[in-house]
């Protein structure tokens, strides 16, 4: 099966959460054996696809 090219990860997004609420969400990150930034990352590509085709 060939590997899924990656692509550069070139931009940041700085957002201020409550410490408590970061620190239970990498602590369920780390649960599901995942990281927040992959998950952070699926969910602006599923919000985006999902609002994309909403006003297209």
């Amino acid at each position: 099966m060939p590997k899924k090219k990656k692509t550069k990860k070139d931009g940041q997004l700085v957002i201020r959460i409550a410490k408590e609420e970061r620190d239970r969400f990498i602590s369920l990150c780390d649960e599901m054996d995942s990281s927040a930034a992959r998950e952070i990352r699926l969910f602006i590509r599923d919000f985006v696809a999902r609002h994309e085709t909403e006003q297209g």
